[in-house]
């Protein structure tokens, strides 16, 4: 099932994505921009996290977690440590809500308005994990770029 595939890739990429936070000599370099870098690797950690955590655990899970999409780009301040910890719970959600993810729903449109048209949730979760991997890029580019 498709759902398993989507995992897979989803953990091994967020992952990913604590190995690159964690590999900043300079934990404040998180929240550096500079010239045409106009979003920092620790905002685009947020903004994945927030991501996630809302299409996949507010819509399927249930778990009552509120975006604050302005916030994922406005805080600059946010610890390392804590990063790494949003990004476990957010594996862990998604290793919970995933499973229970029918075949059935999966060929219903996605159930939350996200773009100005309707898309199966088949194909959103698709968008979601290439999603995950171009901020990820992102994030590796900035780190090479401005740990410095």
């Amino acid at each position: 099932m498709i759902t398993e595939d989507v995992l897979t890739l989803f953990c091994r990429d967020l992952n990913r994505l604590k190995s690159e936070i964690s590999q900043y000599t300079d934990e404040t370099n998180l929240w550096k921009v500079d010239g045409a870098i106009s979003n920092s690797a620790g905002n685009l950690c947020l903004h994945l996290i927030g991501n996630l955590q809302t299409y996949f655990g507010s819509v399927y899970g249930n778990t009552g977690y509120v975006r604050d999409r302005e916030k994922e780009f406005s805080d600059k301040a946010v610890p390392r440590e804590q990063l790494l910890v949003m990004i476990d719970q957010t594996e862990a959600m998604l290793k919970q809500v995933l499973p229970s993810i029918s075949e059935e729903q999966l060929e219903e449109d996605y159930p939350m308005p996200v773009f100005d048209h309707a898309m199966k949730t088949r194909y959103y979760f698709i968008h979601l994990t290439v999603h995950l991997g171009y901020h990820l890029g992102q994030i590796n580019y900035h780190r090479r770029l401005l740990d410095k």
